[in-house]
């Protein structure tokens, strides 16, 4: 049996954003987000519950605020006593794991959905996407972008504005657009 759109999203393969399953998940999420962007600073009994509703996991201690967006949200596990602040946004078509102890400026941008180059089979309307994965203890300066498929290791400090296009292995300090390694933090 073929399978779904997805099915063919989460693992990676080409899929059809536009697929009726997948719309109605987006919209399902939006309406979770929605009611989470609109609480106030002292609804801290509400948050983690909508979020949870939202996320595939979410660590004690973690804090998100709003506004926060996402597409599906299932596909996204945070780890404990991260904090993630105003106005970040994660395109989540693929699995985006947060390790414990982040730490995430405002406006940080995760994006998982990775277009083809091929200029007819993106006009088909067909995407793909990679997952992200972030470990413990990192911080992510304000303003910067993880691209699709990027594992970030334990330790890392990504400069503010910085666009992370590769790998970093633990421990590095990366800044700039590309991002590069300028230094080791062990």
């Amino acid at each position: 049996m073929p399978l779904s759109n997805k099915e063919k999203m989460l693992a990676g393969e080409l899929y059809f954003a536009n697929d009726p399953e997948l719309a109605a998940e987006r919209r399902r999420a939006q309406q979770v987000l929605a009611q989470y962007n609109a609480t106030g600073p002292d609804d801290q009994a509400t948050r983690p519950t909508l979020l949870r509703e939202l996320f595939g996991a979410l660590g004690d201690g973690a804090d998100i605020q709003p506004p926060f967006a996402c597409d599906y949200g299932y596909t996204i596990r945070i780890g404990r006593n991260a904090f993630i602040n105003y106005n970040c946004v994660f395109l989540d078509c693929a699995p985006i794991e947060i390790g414990d102890d982040l730490q995430m400026g405002p406006a940080v941008q995760l994006y998982t959905a990775f277009h083809p180059l091929d200029r007819q089979t993106r006009a088909a309307g067909l995407e793909y996407a990679k997952p992200i994965r972030i470990g413990d203890g990192v911080w992510i300066g304000g303003g910067a972008i993880v691209l699709a498929g990027v594992t970030i290791g334990d330790g890392c400090v990504i400069g503010a504005g910085s666009v992370v296009t590769r790998d970093l292995p633990p421990d590095t300090l990366a800044v700039g657009n590309p991002a590069r390694i300028v230094r080791s933090l062990a």
